[in-house]
C-alpha cells in the first residue's frame, strides 16, 4: 500500500467513522486489486454512496494500480433511506442518512480527486436506465431488502466475467458468528435472488464485518 493510500485510509477511518471501518477498506482494496490484476472489463459502481467515502477509496486504489481512467458511477436517493419493509429491521428509519451530490464532490475535492459520475434518484428508477453496460466491480450498500434486491436484479446481469459484487451488511451468522446482523433484509434479499445453495461468499474480518461477495465465473 502506497503512503498516500495509507494516509487516506487513516483519514477515512477518522472522518467517516460512521460508515467506514478498517475491515471494509481492507476487503474492498484486496478484491478490487484482484479485479484490476485480472483485467476484468467494465466500470465500477457503488449503489448507496452516502457522502462518497467508499467511492473515494475505490478511486485511490485504482490510482495506486495505475488504472486512473476507469469510471466510477455512484447511485443514491440523496433523500435519505426509504421506509423499511416487513423483511427489514427497525435499526434504520425512513429519511436517515441524507446526503447531497455536493457532499460526494466535496469528499473528492478534499483529496484532489475527480468526482465519480453521480446518479441521483431511487434505485428502482435509476439503475435500469443508468447503470453502465459492463460492470467490473460493484459495492452494494442499500441497507434494506428492496434496495438490495433491485441492486442485484440490475447489476448481476451486467457483471463482466470475473467481476465482483461486494454486498455490505450481508450477515451469515452461521458461517461468521461475530458478524453484525442489524440489517437482516440484506441477506434475505440475496437468498431470495440467488436461491440455494447461495453463491455468495462470506467475508470475515477482524471485527464484526458483515460482508458478502459474489463473483461471476461463467
Amino acid at each position: 500500500m502506497s503512503g498516500r493510500l495509507e494516509t487516506l485510509r487513516e483519514w477515512l477511518l477518522a472522518e467517516h467513522a460512521n460508515t467506514v471501518d478498517a475491515d471494509r477498506l481492507t476487503a474492498i482494496a484486496a478484491h478490487l486489486r484482484q479485479t484490476i490484476e485480472e483485467s476484468v472489463e467494465g466500470a465500477l459502481v457503488e449503489v448507496g454512496c452516502y457522502r462518497g467515502a467508499m467511492a473515494l477509496w475505490m478511486r485511490a486504489v485504482l490510482n495506486d494500480f495505475g488504472d486512473s481512467r476507469r469510471q466510477i458511477h455512484v447511485y443514491d436517493s440523496f433523500a435519505g433511506l426509504p421506509a423499511p419493509g416487513d423483511r427489514d429491521s427497525s435499526h434504520l428509519r425512513e429519511g436517515e442518512l441524507v446526503s447531497t451530490p455536493a457532499d460526494v464532490e466535496a469528499t473528492h475535492v478534499t483529496w484532489n480527486e475527480p468526482s465519480p459520475v453521480i446518479h441521483p434518484g431511487w434505485f428502482a428508477d435509476t439503475l435500469p436506465r443508468e447503470l453502465p453496460h459492463s460492470i467490473a466491480f460493484g459495492y452494494l450498500d442499500g441497507d434494506f431488502y428492496d434496495s438490495i434486491h433491485v441492486s442485484l436484479t440490475e447489476c448481476v446481469p451486467r457483471l463482466s466475467r470475473g467481476g465482483v459484487l461486494i454486498i455490505d451488511d450481508y450477515a451469515d451468522t452461521v458461517l461468521n458468528p461475530k458478524a453484525w446482523d442489524g440489517l437482516p433484509g440484506v441477506k434475505r434479499a440475496c437468498d431470495d435472488y440467488f436461491g440455494t445453495p447461495s453463491p455468495v461468499e462470506v467475508l470475515v474480518g477482524d471485527g464484526d464485518l458483515a460482508f458478502g461477495l459474489y463473483r461471476r465465473v461463467e
